[in-house]
């Protein structure tokens, strides 16, 4: 994945980040933009990246027991979801493209974090987090969403609340169309 327009993958799933330092407000402009999409007609899924171990089972359940017992994988599945937990053990971590590999196609796939790598992406800048503007350094940074001016910035700035504006540019950069 390179280069700055939104990258489709198979099936026809376009990629598009959400990127920013920690405490920025990615993760509050995702849960603004999901139902912003979804009511525009477009299926979409996420991934989030955590810099923390984090786990979604929880000691005492069944899973749980299996995984500790040594389970690479433990599937979880009930009539509303279904989960798969992957132990990396001894493994690196998964790449983006070896994640977005699993995931079922959709029209859109917003990635949340792995700011590093060469998709397109918007960044969301806080100023009170005193860290660098991304988008000075990061030539994927299509779009900043901000909560303070910055005129000198080369790319389109957004408020970070105007979730219908981001949308747009978003479905734009990816060739998307309201369903």
């Amino acid at each position: 994945m390179g280069g700055n327009e939104a990258k489709e993958q198979a099936g026809g799933m376009r990629i598009f980040g959400i990127a920013g330092w920690s405490g920025s407000g990615k993760t509050t402009l995702i849960a603004g933009l999901l139902p912003e999409l979804a009511a525009r007609g477009l299926r979409v899924s996420t991934i989030k990246h955590s810099s923390h171990a984090f786990d979604i089972d929880q000691p005492g359940k069944d899973s749980h027991v299996h995984r500790a017992a040594g389970a690479c994988e433990v599937m979880v599945s009930s009539a509303r979801r279904w989960a798969l937990i992957h132990e990396n053990r001894s493994e690196p971590e998964a790449t983006l493209e070896e994640l977005i590999a699993r995931m079922t196609p959709v029209d859109l796939l917003l990635v949340e974090g792995f700011k590093s790598y060469p998709h397109p992406k918007i960044e969301v800048y806080r100023e009170a987090n005193a860290k660098p503007l991304l988008a000075t350094s990061d030539p994927h940074v299509v779009a900043v969403a901000s909560d303070v001016a910055l005129p000198a910035l080369h790319v389109p700035r957004f408020a970070l609340d105007d979730t219908a504006a981001i949308a747009g540019f978003i479905m734009a950069a990816c060739g998307l169309k309201a369903a």
